[in-house]
């Protein structure tokens, strides 16, 4: 038997530097918006050209002066909270090594009388809570030193003044990224996700309320005001109360694009937020239009989520389906620059191969409903046969026959099958194979095997090296060596692998075979496969799943929360599920679902957001407006000459290749690239695929799939025949997503006749 202490701290943590802070005689820039297209500022902004770095400088703003001293005052304690924590962490380092010496000197086993032993025992276990004491004070340490360090890139980005009963003083509010106090427990900044910052986003000001442990707060919201800051440097300030307006919006929405999203937490917007702190219901349908800040929004009520069930909701509660490897790329960065992990993030492929046996995880997902519902009445009135079952085999030995398989489900015959006799012959399995392994235990071959083990062998599965002196101890260590060596077993065990579900299919259903889908499904039915200990899944866009697959999720997420985001306008495959079709898949779980609706444009200029509403249906497209300033229009051309197509082609992507930002050509199909890339030759740009990461510029190329979600500063389609964009609703639904991946500049290229749909 092997008795240890927790290798505990043995990796030192290692944190960025923290914010450079400027020094008296460092040159700042003069402007604050660079972009010639930004809109003016009022006076208190375009005063703040100054920097706030703590030159000697002279301003006729008193409230710029007022900000500056209250940043500078709050990145000073920032930077003392740093220091502390530091300084903190490297002493209970050091406190835990003197421990962890003391206690190798002091801990001895001794194991000569039953006595002795159970005062080893005591003592181990004493120590390992003194080390489990050290590992969470730790813990929290690294927790504070990490929202400390997050708060120094940018302290915080607004700020509100609140009256909360008529005739008193307005109570000032900072809001950031996280909220943190001084020692004397003095906010100093609130977090964007409490309660009361909520008043901030509603971007209103006058009478207004939050909601706060159960009670409605109501306030009068005197100040709403933005700042423009990087570590203790004030660069702007702006008062604002409507959105559309809001300088600190378009100013974000004017820098190029970058590798990975950024979050929006300083720039969400009133129908943004109600999304993100929408109220939980089982399912939360969010339709948007291309550019709404769909997946931004999703982001973020992640990150609000987080904060909401701190004590309770864990990053392995919550599962993001993406559309595909890139865009989970893309997106990874969000919640860690908002001091949140990650949750499970996986394809709908990747989450079908991690539940699937290998060779059956991949295959077509256009299954019908109803082949789905066929499945639900058939398990109804389901008894199990004796074929219905295969031995359990491992490292190719067989330790439990499908014969005693039947025979553990004949112990239950009473009960009808599906998931509650699958759970006791689950148990029972279990017991069947822990005696099994016992009985192997005590033959000589096993022991043999057991002590002829290496030294690194025993180590690794007893964490010591074994000199077994009594037969009974020689048992014990070999049932040690049988449970590492068949863990599998129990794995096939616990996973039900010793189901033949395509049999039973094909038995019950009168088929030759099963599709992914429907096997992944009728496992589900017969066996109760599942995960109910996750809470929320977020999909985006949903709108293209089949209602096979949504059912799929449904099912096996059978007790979490859904979060459903798309745009019917972007659904680029034939047979997925509408957006009515959606409601009712889940209706039928009875799930209560609720819908809202994303109408306004951040991503896109106003030239690119009417081209591409233009392929809306009528009735939506009045209610479409974009946000962002007046950009390039569109080139738009058809060459009846295929070298000047060519030509044109090439001139595009090397125009493309001098100019800022990331560009990308889309082509609608893999076809459709190999002859962008047969055209362009050694100058074709790289091609993005599964396992490729977004450059922060340059030019790409990828196909639509692989464009889904992203977007890029210029885009270039360099096919737009009728032959590829015809006059169906794919079709024209193809050529919407396309062109809406772009935020400032588009060029449309046709090889001949322009499809209709631009006409």
């Amino acid at each position: 038997m092997c008795h240890c202490t927790r290798n505990t701290f043995s990796r030192r943590r290692r944190f960025a530097r923290p914010a450079r802070r400027c020094t008296p005689d460092e040159s700042q820039g003069d402007i604050v918006f660079t972009d010639s297209a930004q809109p003016n500022l009022p006076r208190a902004a375009s005063d703040q050209a100054s920097p706030a770095c703590g030159q000697d400088e002279r301003t006729d703003d008193p409230i710029l002066l007022e900000e500056r001293r209250h940043l500078s005052g709050t990145y000073a304690k920032l930077a003392a909270m740093e220091r502390a924590l530091v300084a903190k962490i490297q002493k209970l380092d050091d406190d835990v090594a003197a421990d962890k010496e003391m206690l190798a000197d002091e801990l001895t086993g001794n194991f000569a009388s039953m006595g002795e032993a159970f005062e080893t025992y005591a003592e181990f276990a004493s120590a390992n809570k003194t080390i489990d004491l050290y590992n969470a004070a730790q813990e929290l340490n690294f927790q504070n030193l990490q929202k400390v360090r997050l708060l120094m890139h940018q302290p915080y980005f607004a700020k509100v003044a609140l009256q909360f009963k008529p005739g008193d003083a307005p109570k000032e509010l900072y809001i950031g990224n996280a909220g943190i106090s001084d020692e004397n427990y003095k906010r100093l900044v609130v977090d964007w996700r409490s309660p009361v910052a909520e008043v901030y986003y509603n971007q209103e000001n006058g009478p207004t309320s939050y909601q706060a442990n159960g009670r409605t707060i109501r306030v009068d919201l005197k100040l709403r005001r933005q700042f423009d800051i990087e570590a203790d440097r004030l660069n702007a300030y702006f008062d604002t109360t409507v959105a559309i307006q809001d300088a600190m919006l378009l100013a974000s929405l004017s820098q190029e694009r970058s590798s990975h999203m950024k979050a929006i937490t300083a720039t969400i917007q009133k129908e943004q937020n109600e999304v993100i702190r929408h109220e939980d219901v089982d399912a939360l349908l969010v339709n948007g239009i291309a550019g709404s800040g769909k997946t931004s929004v999703l982001m973020q009520r992640i990150a609000y989520l987080f904060y909401r069930h701190r004590e309770t909701l864990k990053p392995e509660d919550v599962y993001l389906i993406t559309p595909n490897p890139v865009f989970s790329r893309y997106i990874e960065q969000v919640l860690p620059d908002l001091g949140e992990s990650n949750p499970e993030t996986m394809t709908f492929n990747q989450f079908m191969a991690r539940i699937m046996p290998p060779e059956r995880s991949r295959g077509r997902a256009d299954v019908a409903p109803e082949a789905l519902e066929r499945i639900d009445e058939a398990v109804r009135g389901l008894t199990f046969d004796p074929d219905d079952f295969k031995d359990i085999v491992c490292e190719g030995t067989q330790l439990i026959s499908a014969g005693q398989i039947r025979q553990a489900a004949d112990k239950f015959r009473r009960i009808p099958a599906g998931p509650h006799l699958v759970t006791l012959m689950r148990e029972e399995l279990h017991k069947r194979l822990e005696n099994r392994l016992r009985q192997m235990a005590a033959t000589e071959r096993a022991q043999n095997e057991a002590t002829a083990l290496s030294v690194q062998e025993q180590v690794r599965i007893f964490h010591e090296t074994i000199a077994p002196q009594t037969d009974a101890e020689l048992r014990e260590c070999t049932l040690t060596y049988l449970n590492d060596r068949y863990a599998a077993a129990f794995d096939t065990v616990e996973r039900d692998d010793w189901l033949r579900i395509d049999r039973i299919g094909m038995r019950i259903l009168g088929v030759e075979g099963l599709l992914p889908v429907e096997w992944v499904y009728l496992k589900m039915a017969v066996s109760g496969m599942g995960d109910a200990n996750v809470k929320y899944v977020m999909v985006d866009e949903v709108q293209d799943y089949t209602c096979a697959q949504l059912m799929v999720l449904r099912r096996y997420f059978r007790r979490a929360r859904f979060l459903l985001l798309g745009d019917e306008n972007q659904a680029i495959k034939e047979g997925t599920a509408s957006f009515d079709e959606i409601e009712a898949v889940f209706e039928r779980a009875g799930s209560e679902v609720q819908e809202c609706r994303l109408l306004t444009s951040y991503r896109s200029s106003p030239q690119i957001t009417e081209l591409f509403t233009k392929l809306m249906p009528k009735e939506d497209r009045m209610r479409v407006s974009s946000v962002q300033h007046e950009r390039a229009e569109p080139r738009i051309e058809a060459f009846d000459d295929a070298r000047a197509y060519e030509s044109a082609l090439r001139d595009a992507v090397e125009q493309a290749r001098g100019m800022a930002g990331l560009t990308a050509v889309i082509a609608d199909s893999r076809a459709s690239l190999k002859r962008v890339q047969a055209i362009l030759g050694e100058d074709a740009p790289a091609v993005i695929a599964d396992d490729a990461t977004l450059p922060a510029s340059g030019v790409v190329l990828m196909t639509l799939e692989f464009a889904k979600g992203l977007e890029f500063d210029q885009v270039i389609i360099p096919d737009a025949r009728p032959e590829v964009f015809g006059e169906g609703r794919v079709a024209r639904n193809r050529l919407y997503t396309s062109i809406s991946r772009a935020t400032g500049r588009i060029v449309i290229l046709a090889p001949g006749e322009l499809t209709p749909l631009l006409g």
